[in-house]
């Protein structure tokens, strides 16, 4: 029997292991062809144990999706399930007055955190933008000093 990349058939799942399991492609000739179905092609959800999906004997439907040369078959489970829409992300949209008063959308752009002024923050809020500070400084500093020895050393 001769498999083709991208043809649907039918298995019996023979043996399983921490990394896949191996199916058994039945065809009409009684001809068993064995493939392996990798754990990233068992289902469209994460797999972590792969018993939670198919078990020895089960019959499942698989795809080929490769042949290499030594004659190995990929196999795929999740080709065959049918594909669940994806619903589109909500974003919010921004918009802009020009200056007839028209809207107009802004892209969606990340601004950095607003810094509150210095006489609403507690003491922990300015304790912690102290170190951010200090730990800036210091990485400049160090940044600089490094530079200036490599120029030396040449």
């Amino acid at each position: 029997m001769q498999v083709e990349i991208g043809k649907i058939y039918e298995g019996a799942v023979k043996s399983i292991t921490k990394y896949g399991c191996f199916v058994d492609i039945s065809n009409p000739d009684n001809e068993k062809i064995m493939g392996m179905v990798h754990i990233s092609e068992i289902s469209r959800s994460f797999v972590n144990e792969i018993r939670d999906f198919v078990t020895e004997g089960q019959t499942v439907r698989v795809k080929v999706i490769g042949i290499n040369e030594a004659g190995k078959i990929s196999l795929s489970m999740k080709q065959t399930e049918p594909e669940q829409p994806r619903e589109p992300r909500q974003f919010q949209q921004r918009r802009e007055r020009t200056d007839r008063g028209e809207q107009r959308e802004r892209p969606n752009v990340w601004e950095p955190k607003k810094k509150a002024p210095a006489g609403e923050m507690t003491f922990e809020d300015m304790l912690s933008r102290f170190k951010q500070n200090s730990e800036e400084r210091m990485c400049d500093i160090k940044r600089n000093t490094e530079r200036k020895n490599r120029s030396r050393r040449k």
